[in-house]
């Protein structure tokens, strides 16, 4: 049976509704009429044709541990699987999103509320988004930036990105907390079944994969732009002498680049694989190895490469590139339980006593009791203990573990390029 029209009235007395005083007893009482009209059939009920004035759950987020989250999708729709990790930072977002660092990750945001800023196109940390999905409890309905040129949700689509709200962010942060890092299929196709979803979760593995290849660039190019004179810092006291840096872009960020172009740094970026005979043909300064993706037991050629340049220029290692130069320097890397994610991360310098406030991103970590002697820990994370820096005064060798060029302090860490100039430049004079 079909419900054609529904229709009823109420009466509604103004002065009770509206005020905080009762109105006095009287026998001329003002009453508003209120009519509400709702058509409504069964057949459209039964077949899903009725229109909801809210988005209902479409997506599932299966974590192989067996639990499945419902949410709501935004940006791109499909499947995608990737290892799941948890970033503690409050904003960011857009610098994240363009991370090479996170390719092969979904990554999920702690703090509950995201996309009230948009999206523009200065924060851009990469020339495309590498993470493999976005995670949050709750995406804004409006942006409220002066520099906001799209939404989140466009900005995703357009990218090919897939993202889901309206999902549990606290308890997938604690089950990640107490398991581990847990691999994770996002989808939208509800002609998956969610056995065949949890399956994929379980046959995919992010350890031992070289991500590198897949965010590097494809042929050497030199960088020129310098950090806008509205975000510069520590600007006084620099050198007028130009220093040439070979960059390897093991997945780099922008940032990284326009900090050592504001040094007086002249940069050649190089792929991830150019052999380190080339590096040294051009005579460099000094060599960076950059931040990147993955497992850094996943790429011996990348190791080769620094074996074959320590010694011969200073060299600077940030994130992936410390890693690297651990193992190549005789140390171990091993993968942490849910690694560091975030732009709130204590970390203490050995050599001053300084406590800096960092922004990492990392699943790997160096084991500082596997170093050869001589090798000194210079920073250590003050939530853990773990190894955050490096240096080898021997071999003209400094590195850390966190992202110096990312201003969550918003200065502590920047002191770093100012450190790999001077090396730079002392070893330039002894020659």
């Amino acid at each position: 049976m079909s419900i054609k029209a529904m229709d009823f009235s109420l009466r509604i007395n103004p002065s009770i509704c509206f005020t905080q005083n009762p109105p006095k007893p009287s026998s001329k009482l003002r009453f508003l009429t209120v009519r509400c009209s709702l058509s409504l059939t069964s057949d459209d009920a039964d077949t899903g044709l009725a229109e909801r004035p809210w988005k209902v759950a479409d997506a599932r987020l299966v974590l192989e541990d067996g639990s499945i989250w419902k949410a709501k999708s935004f940006g791109a729709s499909g499947t995608q699987v990737g290892e799941v990790v948890f970033n503690t930072s409050l904003t960011g977002y857009q610098e994240i999103l363009t991370d090479p660092s996170y390719a092969g990750q979904f990554v999920l945001m702690t703090n509950p509320h995201i996309g009230n800023t948009g999206v523009n196109f200065d924060d851009e940390e990469s020339r495309q988004c590498f993470l493999a999905g976005l995670v949050i409890r709750s995406l804004s309905i409006t942006t409220s930036n002066w520099r906001c040129a799209e939404t989140l949700g466009d900005y995703l689509a357009e990218r090919n990105i897939m993202g889901i709200y309206d999902v549990d962010t606290r308890a997938i942060t604690r089950r990640l907390r107490q398991d581990g890092s847990l691999i994770g299929v996002l989808s939208t196709e509800q002609s998956r079944s969610d056995e065949e979803l949890l399956e994929m979760s379980r046959s995919w593995n992010i350890v031992g994969i070289d991500l590198i290849s897949g965010v590097t660039c494809n042929a050497p190019y030199e960088w020129v732009d310098k950090t806008k004179s509205d975000w510069d810092f520590n600007s006084n006291g620099r050198d007028q002498e130009t220093y040439r840096v070979v960059a390897y872009d093991f997945g780099i960020k922008h940032n990284i680049l326009r900090r050592l172009a504001s040094y007086g740094c002249k940069i050649t970026v190089v792929p991830s694989t150019w052999p380190a005979a080339e590096t040294l043909k051009v005579k460099p300064d000094g060599v960076l190895f950059s931040n990147g993706p993955g497992d850094p037991s996943a790429v011996p050629y990348a190791v080769e490469t620094v074996k074959e340049i320590l010694g011969k220029v200073p060299v600077f290692g940030i994130c992936m590139g410390h890693q690297l130069l651990g193992q190549a320097l005789g140390g171990k890397t091993f993968k942490m339980k849910f690694g560091h994610h975030g732009g709130n991360h204590p970390v203490c310098n050995l050599r001053n006593g300084r406590v800096e406030i960092s922004a990492q991103n990392h699943n790997y970590a160096v084991d500082p009791a596997s170093l050869p002697e001589g090798v000194e820990v210079t920073h250590v994370n003050l939530n853990d203990g773990s190894c955050a820096g490096l240096a080898y005064p021997a071999l003209n060798v400094m590195s850390l573990q966190y992202h110096p060029e990312a201003s969550p302090g918003p200065h502590d860490s920047d002191c770093a390029f100012r450190e790999f100039i001077e090396l730079m430049k002392s070893t330039k004079q002894a020659a």
